[in-house]
C-alpha cells in the first residue's frame, strides 16, 4: 500500500547532472548520493529531493515510470512489454495502448488499467465540487468560533449550509454537550436559521463510541439531531476484534448517519487501531451508513486505499474537514486529493449535495 507520508520528492529533468550539481550546491544543498542518471539533493530544511537527468527519448518514460505506484507499475510491465518507443507525452504512453489517461493519483492499484479501457476519469470530484462543511466544532465545545462566524464563514466562501457537529458529553476534555446544552443549543441553531435563510445549519453531534459500540445519549436525545456522526475518541489501543465490535454496533445503530475518522489514526504520530475495512464498508453498506473521509491532513481517514470498494458497494462518502476553526474549512482540500485517489465522483460524496438534495437525504435516511 502506497504510504501517505512524503519523504521525498521527485523531478524528471533533461538538466546535466553536473548543472544540478553546481546549482544547488551554490544555494548550500548538500549533495546526498548521486547514481546512474540521478542525483539526491538535501535542502536546508532537511526535506530529500532527487533529479532524473534524461534525455528526450526517455524523459516521458521516466516520468511515467517514477509518477506510478509499484502495483501499478508491475501490472502494466506484465500487460505491456517495454519497448524503445519514444513517445511525445505521458498521454501518449496511454494512447498507444488504446486506454483513457490514467492521472498519477490513481497510478496505485493494478486494477485501474482495466477501467481505463472504456473510462474517463476527467469527472473525477474537485474542491469546487464541495457544496457544505459536515462534521465542525464550535466554541460550544472545543471550537475557536461561534455558531454564527462559522455559518457567515460559509456564506462567504459560497456554502449552502453548515452542519455543527460538537462532541457529546463523554468528551469532557473538549467541554462535550451535555443534555441541557444540547438543546440550549438546538434553540440557539433555530434563532440562526431564521436570522440567516435561505442558508441552513444542521443540528448534528460527533458522538462517542463508547466501549460496546453504543453511542453516549439516550435515544431520545439522539432522535433529535438532523444526523449524527459516530466516532471513536476513548481507549483508542485495541485490537481488531474489541475495535470491531465497537464500530459494528455502532453502524447498527439507526441513529448513526456518517461513521467518522474510522481508525482515529493521526499520520506522523499514531497509527490508528486495527479494522478489517471489507467488513465495515459491508455493514455501512448493510445499514445505510456513511463513511467520513475526514480531511484533517493528519488524519486522511478512511484510507484513500479502500474508497473504490466502498463506491462499488454503493456506500456514500462525505469529505469532512474536521474544522476547530473557520480556517480549517480548507482542510476539505485534502479531503478532496485522498478522494480522488479512490475514483470518487461529486455524486459519490454527501458534501457535494446540494441543499435540497441534503435535505432529502436527511428524510429517506
Amino acid at each position: 500500500m502506497q504510504s501517505l507520508v512524503v519523504d521525498k520528492l521527485e523531478w524528471v529533468t533533461s538538466v546535466p547532472v553536473k548543472k544540478l550539481q553546481d546549482f544547488f550546491k551554490e544555494h548550500n544543498y548538500t549533495e546526498e548520493e548521486v547514481l546512474t542518471g540521478s542525483v539526491q539533493f538535501r535542502t536546508p530544511e532537511k526535506v530529500l529531493m532527487e533529479f532524473y537527468s534524461r534525455a528526450d527519448e526517455v524523459f516521458y518514460s521516466t516520468l511515467f515510470e517514477t509518477s506510478s505506484g509499484e502495483e501499478f507499475l508491475n501490472e502494466w510491465n506484465r500487460l505491456y512489454k517495454k519497448d524503445s518507443s519514444v513517445h511525445a507525452s505521458i498521454e501518449e504512453i496511454f494512447s498507444s495502448k488504446k486506454l483513457n489517461y490514467i492521472p498519477p493519483f490513481l497510478r496505485e492499484k493494478s486494477g485501474i488499467i482495466e477501467k481505463a479501457k472504456d473510462q474517463s476519469f476527467s469527472d473525477l470530484i474537485q474542491p469546487g465540487d464541495i457544496k457544505a462543511i459536515i462534521h465542525s466544532h464550535s466554541d460550544w465545545s472545543d471550537g475557536s468560533n461561534t455558531i454564527e462566524q462559522m455559518a457567515n464563514a460559509c456564506i462567504s466562501r459560497g456554502f449552502e449550509y453548515l452542519v455543527i457537529s460538537d462532541h457529546s458529553k463523554s468528551a469532557a476534555y473538549a467541554n462535550g454537550l451535555q443534555e441541557d446544552r444540547v438543546k440550549q443549543q438546538h434553540l440557539y441553531i433555530d434563532e440562526l436559521n431564521k436570522k440567516l435563510a435561505p442558508f441552513r445549519i444542521f443540528k448534528s453531534i460527533e458522538s462517542d463510541i463508547l466501549g460496546d459500540g453504543s453511542l453516549d445519549y439516550s435515544d431520545n436525545i439522539l432522535s433529535t439531531f438532523d444526523l449524527v456522526i459516530a466516532s471513536v475518541h476513548s481507549n483508542i489501543k485495541m485490537q481488531e476484534d474489541k475495535a470491531m465490535m465497537r464500530l459494528l454496533n455502532t453502524i447498527r445503530n439507526p441513529h448513526t448517519t456518517i461513521l467518522g475518522h474510522m481508525t482515529a489514526r493521526l499520520l506522523l504520530s499514531r497509527p490508528g487501531y486495527p479494522v478489517d475495512h471489507i467488513k465495515i464498508i459491508d455493514a455501512c453498506a448493510e445499514h445505510n451508513v456513511v463513511i467520513e473521509i475526514n480531511a484533517n491532513p493528519r488524519r486522511l481517514d478512511m484510507d484513500w486505499y479502500w474508497i473504490d470498494y466502498a463506491l462499488d458497494k454503493g456506500v456514500l462518502i462525505s469529505i469532512n474537514p474536521d474544522a476547530h476553526d473557520v480556517n480549517e474549512f480548507d482542510n476539505c482540500k485534502y479531503g478532496v486529493l485522498a478522494a480522488q485517489k479512490g475514483g470518487v465522483r461529486k455524486e459519490n460524496n454527501l458534501s457535494s449535495f446540494s441543499l435540497k438534495e441534503f435535505e432529502k437525504f436527511l428524510t429517506q435516511s
